[in-house]
């Protein structure tokens, strides 16, 4: 389990989105499941606008006093997971410390906490008015993200097979992930030729 962790406000609250960015799958082991924990958490002194032509959103510091955002606190993360996020938000966001309050189950305020987030720091003139709804993008804009469409993702991929990745290639319990993916086929074809 990594030590690093973040507050995540649009499409990586969906496990799915998350889990295709740090482990380059939306069905992960559940091993590599296990090593997360997910709370959810609010985020004060913030406002989410849905970014112009997009289906994700953006937050900025707001000074008005219901400027509130909720998000999911994530724990576990990896330096190789957080360079991958970084890559994934790109250079229209930066990656700075907050202090959201996680929330217990009935929705109750409870401990602050310090982790980051990505902040969007491109013009203002990108973001729309009204509030991004992560209920309308699971219900009409996930499928897109997680059913095989692989262009959201096409930097953070990119980079993994020119191995720019710091792992290596290593997944989160030290193996070569991609030798492990061919051993695995070459196991699947010979159990399958045997039957």
């Amino acid at each position: 389990m990594g030590d690093r962790s973040a507050f995540f406000y649009g499409t990586l609250m969906a496990p799915q989105v998350l889990h295709r960015v740090i482990y380059g799958t939306t069905t992960p082991t559940s091993t590599q499941i296990s090593r997360l924990k997910i709370a959810p958490a609010l985020l004060n002194g913030y406002m989410r606008h849905r970014v112009c032509e997009c289906d994700y959103p953006a937050i900025i510091p707001s000074k008005a006093s219901n400027a509130c955002v909720r998000g999911t606190y994530v724990q576990g993360l990896t330096a190789e997971d957080q360079w991958r996020l970084d890559l994934f938000e790109g250079d229209q966001y930066d990656r700075v410390k907050v202090r959201p309050r996680l929330l217990d189950e009935g929705g109750q305020e409870m401990d602050e906490i310090e982790t980051e987030t990505y902040v969007w720091i491109d013009k203002e003139v990108g973001l729309e008015e009204g509030e991004w709804d992560f209920e309308e993008f699971r219900r009409e804009k996930m499928r897109r993200w997680v059913g095989g469409n692989d262009e959201e993702y096409q930097e953070v991929d990119e980079a993994v097979r020119e191995r720019k990745d710091p792992t290596g290639g290593r997944g989160a319990n030290g193996n070569i992930t991609e030798k492990l993916e061919i051993r695995n086929k070459d196991e699947e074809d010979v159990l399958g030729s045997a039957v």
